[in-house]
């Protein structure tokens, strides 16, 4: 797929924000720092401007948040909508595409190289004049927003990691082994291609990425919160809690009782009490 320049406006299925009143989100394509066309939308969620959203002066004292989706969605998938709705209550949102997923150019290398797709996404809010940026990761997402905030100090603000792995290569599940033979097997990446919108690239990591778990202490001062559902289907619960004992005291652990993985089983009230941690934490 050819990578589209950045500034380009796609068709967009992203509506206002009509509980809010908001203005209407702005939708691009930000180029990563490797050339990826990354397609995003920004949502300035209940705030409301004297100037230009893309002025200079911070539009709020808000957080913006910057939504990083699992595996095989995209930005225009209902659940990752329905996450940013709940998130733009408390702030801005903005949304992207891993590249390989969607509108995205380039092929997804599974949680690797995402990190220059979300860095281009923080920037781009840190450009429309957010001073406070919250990245919030779900299962993929969630070891990109880890390894993020790990090597790029600064960056942000608070990092919220839901439904995440701990350790790469992990087997341990039957959905997770049906993953592993989506990504690794040309079959189930031709699968991955017209099943569920996403390309994967064929070559495997060298060097191998630093792990989530090793990323975590790297991450404070900066205030984590890690989420985890007891019914997790994907990664059970010695992967949160290797994750938070990594974190030491700058992390937080939610177990959620009853819930599943990732964006499809965080239901709103779950996504209101991140948005109110990330207001009250973030800076």
């Amino acid at each position: 797929m050819s990578n589209r320049p950045s500034g380009h406006v796609a068709r967009s299925t992203v509506r206002p924000n009509h509980e809010t009143a908001g203005p209407a989100p702005i939708r691009t394509f930000l180029r990563t720092s490797d050339g990826i066309a990354v397609d995003s939308v920004y949502d300035p969620g209940p705030v409301v401007y004297e100037a230009s959203p893309c002025a200079a002066t911070p539009p709020s004292a808000a957080p913006v948040f910057v939504v990083a989706h699992g595996f095989t969605g995209d930005v225009d998938r209902p659940h990752v909508r329905r996450a940013a709705g709940v998130l733009a209550r408390y702030g801005a949102v903005v949304t992207f595409s891993f590249r390989g997923h969607g509108a995205s150019g380039g092929r997804s290398t599974v949680g690797d190289k995402e990190v220059l797709d979300l860095d281009a996404a923080v920037e781009w809010a840190r450009g429309l004049g957010h001073t406070r940026v919250v990245t919030v990761g779900f299962s993929m997402g969630g070891s990109v927003v880890l390894r993020h905030a790990a090597l790029r100090p600064g960056t942000v603000d608070a990092v919220v990691a839901v439904s995440a792995p701990a350790r790469w290569y992990y087997r341990g599940t039957a959905p997770m082994r049906r993953l592993h033979w989506l990504v690794t097997r040309p079959a189930g990446r031709l699968v991955g291609r017209y099943g569920l919108r996403t390309r994967i690239h064929h070559r495997q990591w060298d060097p191998v990425p630093l792990s989530p778990v090793q990323a975590v202490p790297r991450i404070a001062p900066v205030p984590l919160l890690i989420v985890h559902g007891d019914r997790d289907g994907y990664f059970p619960l010695d992967h949160p809690r290797m994750l938070a004992e990594a974190a030491g005291e700058h992390g937080e652990l939610w177990v959620e009782p009853g819930m599943g993985h990732a964006e499809n089983a965080a239901d709103d009230a779950l996504l209101g009490r991140i948005g109110d941690w990330a207001a009250r934490r973030a800076g």
